[in-house]
């Protein structure tokens, strides 16, 4: 009965264990895709530079435009970059905490799987004793 319970607890801690794991991994494929958002953000900032400086040839007042344009979007690409390096470090963060939550996770389940193993061999064990008082009686 208390070996029931203790591996009732152990499946249990497991599940927790799982779950948590399950949420981390949501929490870091938000962070990727966040990530991703910012990166194409960053692409289309530079292509509309791009195509700006394209627009404005030699024309002088498209000239003028595209300083107040490229000042702009120098500002918007520093604010984006910024994000970045924030989400480089809450991206690590979240990777630590995943590692953290595999490696309890394994550590349950070994102690499951010692636990089964156990419980075989002391089974195994009781089934011996067991034939061997059975032989003991049939010879006496």
């Amino acid at each position: 009965a208390d070996r029931r319970r203790v591996m009732k607890w152990a499946k249990s801690l497991i599940r927790i264990s799982k779950h948590e794991v399950e949420t981390l991994q949501k929490r870091l494929a938000e962070i990727m895709a966040r990530r991703w958002a910012v990166e194409v953000q960053i692409d289309s900032i530079n292509a509309e530079l791009l195509s700006e400086a394209q627009g404005a040839g030699s024309n002088a007042e498209a000239g003028l435009y595209l300083i107040g344009f490229r000042d702009g979007a120098k500002l918007r690409l520093e604010r984006l970059r910024m994000s970045l390096l924030d989400l480089d470090a809450e991206e690590a963060g979240a990777r630590d905490a995943l590692n953290e939550a595999f490696e309890g996770l394994k550590k349950y389940e070994n102690v499951v799987e010692t636990a089964r193993v156990v419980a075989r061999k002391e089974e195994g064990r009781r089934e011996t004793a067991m034939l061997d008082e059975l032989g003991l009686r049939k010879r006496a």
